[in-house]
This record gives C-alpha cells, sequence and structure tokens, in this order.
C-alpha cells in the first residue's frame, strides 16, 4: 500500500474533485443508443394554425380531420396490413365532400406505390429509402 503519512485529507481533495469531474464528464458525453431493432418515437406532426391565414378555420379543419381519422381507426380496428390501409381509405372517403373524386385519387396514389414498391423490391435499408424518394419525386 502506499504510504499516506504526513499526507491530509485537504491536499487530497483538489484531486479527487478533477477526477470525479472528468469521470462525470465523460459519462454525460455518452452518445445516445441507436440500436435498430429499439425503433426511436414517431415524431407527430404538427402544424400552426396561428401562423394560418385564418386560423380558426385552421383549427376547424384540423379537428374535423383528427375525427375522421379516430373514426376510420376504429371503423378499421382489427385489419392489418393491405386490408386495413384500404379500409382507412374507404373510411376517409366516405367522409369527404366528393366521395368518387377521393377513392380515385386513392387508386392512384395506390397503384403509384405498387410501382414504387415493384421498382425497388431488391433494395434494403439506406438504399431502400433513396429508391422510395426517387421513385415519389418521378410521379
Amino acid at each position: 500500500m502506499f504510504n499516506l503519512r504526513g499526507i491530509t485529507m485537504r491536499s487530497l481533495l483538489p484531486i479527487l474533485g478533477a477526477l470525479l469531474l472528468g469521470a462525470a464528464t465523460a459519462l454525460h458525453a455518452q452518445a445516445p443508443s441507436t440500436d435498430p431493432a429499439k425503433p426511436q418515437p414517431r415524431k407527430e406532426r404538427r402544424f400552426d394554425c396561428s401562423k394560418a391565414a385564418d386560423p380558426k378555420a385552421c383549427e376547424k379543419r384540423r379537428a374535423k380531420a383528427k375525427e375522421t381519422v379516430s373514426k376510420a381507426r376504429a371503423a378499421c380496428e382489427g385489419k392489418q396490413g393491405d386490408e386495413r390501409r384500404d379500409c382507412m381509405r374507404q373510411q376517409g372517403c366516405a367522409q369527404s365532400k366528393d366521395p368518387a373524386k377521393c377513392q380515385a385519387n386513392a387508386k392512384a396514389h395506390t397503384e403509384r406505390r405498387q410501382e414504387a414498391r415493384e421498382a425497388c423490391k431488391d433494395k434494403t435499408g439506406a438504399a431502400l429509402k433513396t429508391c422510395l424518394r426517387e421513385q415519389r419525386g418521378r410521379k
């Protein structure tokens, strides 16, 4: 062991403090976990209606959209995959001003989505995202 005779606790305090500060700094500077198995929570899309031309109409429109989505979710509960997607679109279009036009737009969107999936079916990860972005921009 070390011979600590003659060394007072007061002389060791600055050294001990410096060691603790260094350890705390190193521990605090750790990067956050980016484990792909543990997905990050989705950020909610938000639009600030106070910046809109007509804030009251914007709030009313947002409330109606939220209500429509919640009704569609309730109606399509228990369905998964393509069946759920189709159900959600049908429920959403049933509440729109022009259901026939909404259904036509939904069908066109589905076809574009299928074409993009076919074009990018062999890719994964970042290459897949890039490919899908390119397909989306092409329309």
